[in-house]
């Protein structure tokens, strides 16, 4: 426990710095996080804080808004608990706005502009936006393959904000329901810079929201296409990719189901999706080979396997306790990832959250197979947290 005590003093001086007036006295709104993380894997025991200031400024119709982070890991092990701490995710970004302050034995410190761009509004139809900003086509829920600008990871319970890419984004607006959007990022990967170009329709029609996108993904055709309404008391949400990868075309589709049931006189929130993902294993051997793509190191891929269902519930058990769960299963190894949680809301800005999660599956290590499924050696982790908003 000594490491986790040691990271609250630099961070907490870094707090200290951020916040010495009232919020409303600043044009600069704040986020602070601590994470403390123990495992049965190896010896993990993991302490996390991040530092978030973020700010706009509204110059006529531009406006131009930033956000600086600061993360400090540290672990007793080289073990971490995999849930993509102080990873934003980054790497791979084109404009050299992450830095690396001290990096030594277990101890991670960074920072970095998680957001930084500026937007003309010459009037209310359009938007073109320069800069790392943060963009989201997903439908789905959990697993959604078929939004390109890093989508959140299903399995990271800390994270509060969807990490920046670095593009130029146009978005004109025909319509109170409808939107054109074209994208073309930028970023850097181990063979070199990648481009991408798309171009994105979304209306509402009848009350169900249509969407679907098309160009050049990294490089590979691609074209999208996704959805979302009600049928009855579901809320019903789904989408598919197809992408030209080297010779072949890939599909990556989802869909899921969710609804909101009474239990107790208190809201219970459900929801199941289920995921094929041609870019996914096809059995336990590719596991490694999937780890090593350039889509999973680029971050598309959220989870490894062909076939994944993931399912939820959230419980209010009192206006300031809600109980969650999630099972995170990949169906082709077989494997499966389950997390109980709890959450207590401490204050108008401030939040509580404990949690676990448990791995199960094969975890037979041996040296065809090092690797033997996504989740069986993920062993048992528990976590808890504290989130301020200032």
């Amino acid at each position: 426990m000594r490491a986790a005590g040691w990271g609250l003093a630099p961070v907490a001086a870094l707090f200290a710095l951020a916040a010495p007036a009232p919020a409303e006295d600043l044009p600069v709104a704040g986020y602070f996080q601590t994470v403390g993380i123990a495992g049965t894997r190896g010896d993990l025991l993991q302490h996390f804080n991040r530092l978030r200031l973020s700010t706009d400024v509204d110059l006529g119709p531009l406006r131009l808004d930033a956000a600086y982070e600061h993360t400090l890991s540290l672990s007793r092990s080289e073990t971490t608990a995999g849930f993509g701490l102080g990873s934003v995710p980054s790497g791979g970004e084109w404009l050299d706005l992450q830095w690396t302050l001290r990096e030594e034995g277990h101890a991670v410190w960074r920072h970095r502009f998680d957001r930084l761009h500026l937007s003309w509004e010459p009037n209310d139809d359009l938007v073109v936006t320069v800069g790392r900003q943060a963009i989201s086509w997903g439908t789905t829920l959990f697993l959604s393959p078929a939004d390109p600008f890093r989508p959140f990871h299903p399995v990271d319970p800390f994270r509060q904000f969807r990490a920046g890419v670095d593009a130029v984004r146009v978005r004109y607006y025909p319509g109170a329901l409808s939107e054109f959007d074209v994208v073309v990022s930028r970023s850097g990967s181990p063979s070199g810079p990648e481009t991408t170009a798309l171009a994105r329709g979304l209306a509402t029609v009848k009350g169900w929201e249509i969407s679907g996108w098309a160009g050049s993904l990294y490089g590979d055709a691609a074209v999208a296409a996704a959805t979302s309404g009600a049928l009855g008391a579901w809320a019903v949400r789904g989408e598919a990719v197809l992408r030209r990868v080297e010779e072949r075309v890939a599909l990556r589709s989802v869909v899921g189901v969710d609804r909101r049931f009474r239990l107790m006189e208190r809201d219970l929130t459900v929801a199941v999706e289920y995921q094929l993902d041609g870019l996914g294993l096809a059995g336990e051997a590719d596991l490694v080979g999937v780890l090593g793509s350039a889509s999973w190191q680029r971050g598309e891929l959220q989870v490894l396997g062909r076939h994944t269902g993931a399912a939820s519930a959230s419980w209010q058990l009192h206006p300031l306790w809600t109980a969650g769960a999630l099972l995170l299963a990949n169906l082709t190894d077989p494997s499966a990832l389950v997390g109980p949680s709890l959450g207590f809301s401490a204050g108008e800005n401030a939040s509580l959250a404990a949690g676990a999660f448990f791995g199960l599956g094969d975890d037979r290590r041996s040296p065809a197979h090092p690797l033997p499924s996504e989740y069986g050696l993920a062993g048992a982790t528990a976590y808890l947290s504290l989130s301020w908003f200032f």
